[in-house]
């Protein structure tokens, strides 16, 4: 990649249209719908000058009015979906995670819960033990935040590591159907290229139709090493090769967000002056000599990406289980190392070339970007930043309908049924899995099917397949299934939970109750 090249669109406005900017410019009446319409709105422009003294008519009006912008209201929202999505940066120096995330995560917070987690993490510890673990075991960091956002209704749908880069995707259940071809992607830049102490990690998928990239990285240290950082992320940005036609490059996506320990750091300024400045909250000061905010005055390619006001103090470096910043004997400076910057591939609105019909909308804001002080376990303060998607879904309905309903056949023995969408095609490698109703990822099955194995029947659409649930057959409880699609790396559908009552007869019960099985 060239330089700061011209590889894509320039920034979109920092303000997103209002909604009745939004109206104007994508109104989804067709135009000759719109004509009479337009002509009823000029003629009461006309006569307001007439009726302007009359009361009651002007109180009516009003009120027709107000019903009419209700209506286009409800019609608004039937067409745009909002979405939050909440992402975390923090180089947790090699520490086991706290016993409480609850402030990270928005637990305790009275705005709406995330649809969407990101949780990209630096210098996870990453010895040979930990390796050697970590291939039987979860590492303790996924597990914590499993552990957590699982019995929330939150699913892992994606993860990867690259030695102490780890980063995490959870979505809220609903939502999982309508994402599709996860993709992931690593790259080194430590020791010239061989070594992944340092670089980037990349999670890429599709919701609702839209192209979406995550990017945690981990840059070069030290203040002098401003051109490495620049030259790492170059590599970074050149290596995120992907396999999709559509999608030839990382800077192809419509949301890619950007975050990690950057180490970019504060120049010019001695140590006593940058304490001082952070003791009055004269931030904006240090703004000014932040590596970042310089090279984007004068980069074409770092310009492309936005970021919050810095409103908080420089997240490193700071003594372990304390407040204060480094009183070792390097007496680092502080600096805002742990960033959270996104781009926008176009402008909100792709408008088709049909007059007055708006066929996608994709839209963020930042609704919050803060530090969070009261985690110590590393010389780095957490970060995150809370956003606002909102769009024009192209994706109404998800391929695969699921029917939560089961026919035992068998005492291990369970029948299931599913629609298929006549524009779906499936796969040899395609699966349905049985889940326990809090799901930690999405192979956290109880017990699977291959589709085209375990088909019992297929007419006009409707589907029928078994599954062996000898290994729960007993059990019993609340249960959800999923399709899992191969070709689109994704599930493609999700079933409403459940109840599969206890079975606790034996095979010889069950033939002298019901007769014998049904043949396949």
């Amino acid at each position: 990649m060239e330089r700061r090249s011209s590889l894509s669109s320039s920034l979109p406005d920092s303000e997103s249209p209002s909604l009745w900017e939004r109206s104007a410019s994508g109104s989804s009446t067709s135009s000759v719908g719109r004509s009479p319409l337009r002509q009823r709105v000029v003629q009461l422009l006309t006569c307001v000058e007439d009726i302007s003294s009359d009361e009651d008519i002007q109180e009516e009006m009003a009120h027709t009015l107000d019903k009419a912008f209700l209506l286009w209201e409800k019609r608004l929202k039937e067409k745009y979906l909002q979405l939050r999505l909440h992402v975390i940066t923090w180089n947790v120096a090699c520490a086991s995670p706290p016993s409480d995330v609850t402030d990270l995560l928005l637990l305790d917070n009275k705005c709406p819960s995330p649809d969407i987690y990101v949780i990209g993490l630096q210098e996870v510890k990453c010895g040979l033990i930990n390796y050697l673990s970590e291939l039987a075991f979860e590492d303790p960091w996924s597990k914590l935040f499993m552990d957590i956002l699982a019995p929330l209704g939150y699913i892992k749908v994606s993860s990867i590591r690259m030695q102490g880069l780890l980063l995490l995707v959870f979505v809220k259940r609903q939502h999982v159907p309508f994402i599709s071809g996860i993709y992931t992607n690593y790259t080194r830049t430590g020791l010239g290229g061989f070594w992944g102490n340092k670089g980037g990690v990349a999670i890429c998928f599709r919701i609702y139709g839209y192209a979406v990239c995550l990017l945690n990285c981990h840059l070069p240290a030290h203040v002098s090493n401003v051109d490495q950082r620049l030259n790492d992320f170059d590599r970074i940005l050149e290596m995120q090769n992907f396999e999709k036609e559509d999608i030839p490059n990382i800077l192809d996506h419509d949301l890619l967000v950007w975050f990690g320990d950057l180490n970019f750091r504060i120049e010019d300024y001695g140590l006593c002056f940058v304490q001082e400045s952070i003791n009055n909250k004269h931030y904006s000061v240090l703004w000014k000599k932040d590596q970042l905010n310089m090279i984007k005055k004068t980069d074409s390619l770092l310009q492309q990406f936005q970021e919050g006001p810095l409103l908080f103090q420089p997240t490193y470096k700071f003594d372990i289980n304390s407040e204060n910043y480094d009183s070792s004997e390097k007496k680092r400076k502080p600096a805002w190392t742990d960033r959270i910057l996104w781009r926008l591939k176009q402008d909100p609105f792709d408008n088709s070339d049909e007059p007055g019909e708006c066929e996608s909308f994709f839209s963020l804001i930042l609704k919050s970007y803060k530090s969070h002080m009261k985690y110590k376990i590393s010389d780095h303060k957490p970060v995150t930043a809370t956003f606002e998607l909102e769009l024009k879904s192209q994706q109404l309905t998800t391929p695969i309908t699921l029917i939560p309903e089961s026919q035992w056949i068998t005492p291990y023995d369970l029948v299931i049924s599913y629609i298929q969408s006549p524009d779906f095609s499936s796969s040899p490698w395609d699966w349905i899995g049985l889940h326990k109703v809090v799901i930690r990822h999405l192979k956290d099955y109880v017990t699977y099917a291959w589709v085209k194995d375990n088909l019992i029947s297929s007419n006009e659409g409707l589907n029928k397949v078994y599954i062996n649930a000898s290994s729960f057959a007993e059990e019993g409880g609340e249960f959800l299934l999923s399709y899992y699609s191969n070709d689109l790396q994704a599930v493609v559908g999700l079933s409403e939970p459940f109840q599969i009552p206890r079975n606790d007869m034996t095979p010889e019960d069950w033939r002298e109750k019901n007769g014998d099985p049904l043949m396949y």
